[in-house]
């Protein structure tokens, strides 16, 4: 959790708050399926529906109350991973910040499987 000062009191913003920031950032970007989990029971990538899409983000919290993102994602065929990595970073740092007012230190993205269809 990230807890920040001010005059009128102090605010404290729960992991659950940033992984659905994160999760709805992410998805809408152009390109991206959705957020996935690897199964322990089978290594297998599933794909996650909206309620559950935060469960493909990871996030670490630093002493300065910035914090570290890790997002799995399935991307559709034919897409550029590397632009949309980038999008995906921009569009994840700029939401978490304005929506939050916590810094984003890093952003990064695990392309865990491709659509075939």
């Amino acid at each position: 959790m990230v807890r920040m000062k001010t005059d009128l009191g102090s605010v404290t913003v729960d992991s659950a708050v940033y992984t659905n920031i994160v999760g709805h950032a992410a998805t809408n970007c152009f390109g991206v399926k959705g957020m996935v989990v690897r199964s322990m029971t089978d290594g297998l990538v599933h794909l996650l529906r909206k309620e559950a899409m935060g469960k493909g983000v990871k996030v670490t919290y630093h002493d300065d109350n910035s914090i570290s993102i890790d997002l799995h994602i399935m991307v559709d065929k034919g897409v550029n991973l590397n632009a949309i990595s980038s999008s995906i970073i921009s569009e994840v740092r700029y939401i978490v910040t304005k929506s939050t007012g916590t810094e984003v230190r890093t952003v990064n993205v695990f392309v865990d499987s491709i659509t075939i269809d």
